[in-house]
């Protein structure tokens, strides 16, 4: 008989259940790929940020799919390398590129990775542990010391986000729809954020601190949406014509790409983007 410490797989609709994880053998072949690519080219050997822009382009042409990480029932870690939409695509090229700078290169190596980042203090407990506001995202991948908030050294501004959406719009929330009683611990997890001062750049002086960008670096738009904090989130990418452009996922019907435009021409084309918060990868491992 096997024993009952042994993990059990569940397979439904071409998917794997594996202790609260859900992928698919395709998302296994793919992060196995991406792996092999990395050691191809020796990535290892690069900073970082190179790593993450090599890997973010190796997505280029990928399907936006919005709500990736979302699935029924009890919070799962979500797996899609097939179809990305703007978080994941950030949450998947910078968990590739931390594990190929630690020489990992395994499914398992990945799985760990993405917990870390994706989830308050690296833990899944139950839907709210999920870092779904990207401000506090930022805050808790800061503490951990993956990223370091550079906003403020190169010109930021202070900012406080009053952020209120989930709570105040939990139909729109699969997971706050199946179970209310997490919206007041959304709304706590709200108050503790609206507590904080961050930096932003506001879009007008994008330009003059360009050169204090570094390709690679991870860029949050913020918003003038009542009760949200990011909008929209990517990598920043210096291109041939010697601007920073934007890497990202875009929005649904689009694919992963660069945008033709610098960021600074494209955060002001958007009437919902206010500025930018500029974070860079650190190598603590």
């Amino acid at each position: 008989m096997l024993k009952k410490s042994i993990i059990i797989l569940f397979v439904y609709f071409g998917f794997i259940s594996l202790n609260a994880q859900i992928f698919s053998e395709k998302d296994i072949e793919i992060c196995n790929a991406k792996f092999e690519f990395a050691v191809s080219k020796s990535l290892a050997e690069k900073p970082l940020n190179e790593i993450i822009v090599e890997i973010g382009k190796s997505f280029l042409g990928t399907e936006y799919v919005a709500h990736t990480a979302e699935k029924e029932g009890e919070e799962q870690l979500v797996i899609n390398f097939s179809g990305l939409d703007c978080t994941t695509f950030l949450e998947t090229s910078l968990t590739l590129a931390r594990c190929i700078k630690q020489n990992k290169f395994s499914f398992e190596d990945y799985q760990k990775e993405l917990t870390l980042i994706r989830y308050r203090d690296g833990k899944i407990d139950r839907y709210p542990s999920r870092l779904h506001y990207f401000s506090d995202w930022i805050y808790n991948n800061v503490q951990k010391g993956i990223i370091k908030d550079i906003t403020k050294e190169i010109g930021g501004e202070e900012k406080v986000f009053s952020v209120n959406y989930m709570s105040s719009n939990p139909d729109l929330y699969l997971h706050l729809r199946e179970t209310p009683e997490f919206i007041p611990i959304i709304k706590s997890q709200e108050d503790e954020i609206s507590k904080r001062i961050y930096n932003y750049i506001p879009e007008d002086m994008i330009d003059g601190i360009e050169d204090k960008i570094q390709t690679g670096d991870l860029v949050a738009l913020t918003t003038n949406i009542e009760g949200l904090d990011i909008g929209h989130v990517g990598f920043a990418v210096k291109m041939e014509d010697g601007k920073i452009h934007f890497m990202h996922a875009p929005l649904a019907g689009s694919k992963v790409q660069i945008s033709e435009l610098p960021l600074s021409d494209y955060a002001k084309k958007i009437k919902k983007h206010t500025g930018i918060i500029v974070l860079r990868t650190q190598e603590n491992f």
